[in-house]
């Protein structure tokens, strides 16, 4: 961890685990495996990695451009890239899973599911409405388009039990949930009872990516509001911690306890002058206790 430390709004302590200008940070993920955090800079085509236990990191190039980058339960990565769902195996080797072309879209944020499921969100460049979607790929490449005409599909997380589903579709300024059936006989895709969990005000900024604690609470970053908030399990704001960046992306639960919340950030639109953290990897230690995250099943 970086010996930079700034004070947040609301006192709580966040530290910058990475210094970087990332253009788009997002999808902080902790491979509980390897005890890695892996994100991603989108439009700069990027995968990170950083071990918080000796400060490593490593960079990789996708070919195209990367909305998320999730641990495969046989080691490697299943990313969610412009053209449709890709594999890299252990030793680095490309496939595709799943090919999509549609000209003027990309892959953006993507969840793993508890059952080992990818979800994986698309939307188009110039961010029409109704420009992407959101659809659920197994492991061997089946895939449901779970929710079309999203515009910018982010934020997918599930509570403690599997029996909620949370999402934001950004410009809608809204937190949704979805009821997950239970049993075998559900395909997994079958989420049901969309309906508001919470709204983000006007000028609090735009519901990104988020993730859901132990105690079921679910944490968001407010692009354009320079914060995180923690909603309780009845949808009731907890709390509101500021961030010394304009744009945080995501965040996550990682460290060998998961209790350190990673923070992604863009330095996309920020005066450096003003925002010189700005897409930095940030991280609150001991915000509160994570959930660990399932791996891709594929």
């Amino acid at each position: 961890m970086s010996g930079v430390r700034e004070r947040a709004a609301a006192g709580t302590e966040v530290a910058v685990a990475v210094r970087t200008p990332a253009w788009l940070g997002e999808g902080p993920t902790w491979d509980g495996a390897r005890e890695l955090l892996i994100w991603v800079d989108i439009l700069n085509s990027r995968v990170h990695t950083y071990d918080p236990s000796r400060g490593g990191r490593t960079v990789m190039a996708t070919e195209q451009h990367v909305g998320a980058a999730k641990p495969r339960a046989g080691g490697g990565l299943v990313v969610n890239l412009r053209d449709g769902i890709g594999l890299y195996g252990p030793d680095g080797g490309f496939s595709w899973l799943h090919r999509e072309v549609v000209p003027g879209r990309r892959g953006n944020d993507a969840a793993v599911a508890p059952d080992g499921a990818l979800w994986a969100g698309t939307m188009a460049y110039n961010e029409l409405a109704g420009g992407g979607d959101l659809k659920r790929v197994t492991g061997d490449g089946s895939t449901v388009t779970v929710l079309p005409d999203v515009t910018v599909s982010n934020g997918i997380g599930w509570s403690p039990d599997g029996s909620l589903m949370y999402y934001n579709d950004t410009p809608t300024r809204r937190i949704d949930v979805f009821d997950v059936p239970a049993g075998d006989g559900s395909s997994g895709a079958d989420v049901s009872g969309r309906r508001t969990f919470a709204e983000i005000e006007q000028g609090a900024g735009y519901p990104d990516g988020l993730t859901v604690d132990a105690d079921g609470c679910v944490w968001v970053a407010l692009w354009d509001g320079a914060a995180l908030r923690r909603y309780t399990p009845d949808g009731r704001l907890e709390r509101t911690i500021g961030l010394p960046v304009p744009r945080p992306t995501a965040c996550a639960f990682g460290g060998a306890d998961l209790r350190d919340l990673y923070v992604t950030t863009a330095s996309a639109g920020a005066d450096p002058s003003a925002y010189p953290l700005a897409g930095s990897l940030l991280v609150l230690p001991g915000a509160e206790q994570g959930l660990p995250q399932a791996a891709f099943a594929g």
